[in-house]
């Protein structure tokens, strides 16, 4: 899907490394420009990887909060596990009785599709503080807004929550748990939000349309044959080719 936000936040990546040393900067572009070049162009993706990589550790600490299990100590996640166990306390978690399953990968036979949700959680949020299971994917980020949204996210949460099938560690498959809510729990180091999306069938028709165009652009040739008239020089030699 397009993302706009990519560019203009690769390029304040790169403004950001100038100001910051701009002497140094201006140095390098006449000793060392090419080297420069290519490492001010690699910023906005080492950046994403390293954002990624921190996703994955906050996902693992997830894990062993809810399990209780042990863990390494990682100081730039711990900001992150602290807004993730308040909002626990928040809703008087219990663990055992309230959590369906975390980790879980679900897939879709018919439409071709995989994914791994983070948390299946029962909620008093229905009428009557009736229990309801949400289906909840943390998002990470050290800059963005807690109440940040993107376009991509509900499409996301709806590919998962239309999964008929979910595996278990054994590769055994049972029927995915019936979510009646989705949510993204937005961790930052200072604070979190807990946010509704929707899921529902528009979500998920607009997601078989994104993963309909992603299988074709995939699988689309990587080169496309010149077509000359029959009188141009070469175009035998082609043809019999």
């Amino acid at each position: 899907m397009h993302k706009p936000a990519l560019v203009p936040w690769g390029a304040g990546l790169v403004a950001d490394e100038v100001i910051r040393s701009p002497i140094a900067v201006a140095r390098r572009a006449r000793t060392e420009p090419t080297k420069l070049r290519r490492e001010l162009v690699a910023l906005p993706h080492n950046n994403a990887e390293r954002a990624r990589n921190l996703g994955t550790r906050v996902h693992h600490r997830a894990v062993a909060i809810v399990l209780g299990t042990p863990h390494s100590a990682d100081l730039e996640v711990e900001p992150y596990a602290q807004q993730l166990a308040r909002f626990f306390r928040l809703w008087r978690i219990n663990f055992d009785r309230d959590v369906e399953a975390l980790e879980t990968t679900v897939l879709h036979r018919q439409h071709g599709y995989a994914g791994t949700g983070d948390l299946w959680l029962w909620l008093p949020t229905g009428r009557y503080r009736r229990r309801q299971l949400w289906l909840v994917d943390y998002k990470t980020s050290a800059k963005k807004p807690a109440t940040t949204v993107y376009d991509e996210q509900p499409l996301q949460l709806a590919a998962l929550r239309h999964a008929p099938v979910a595996l278990l560690p054994d590769d055994s498959e049972i029927d995915a748990p019936r979510v009646h809510r989705t949510a993204l729990l937005n961790l930052r180091p200072r604070s979190h939000r807990f946010i509704e999306v929707p899921s529902g069938r528009d979500q998920f028709r607009a997601f078989l349309g994104a993963l309909a165009d992603a299988r074709y652009l995939h699988n689309a040739p990587a080169t496309y044959d010149t077509i000359l008239p029959p009188w141009a020089p070469g175009s035998a030699d082609r043809k019999a080719a």
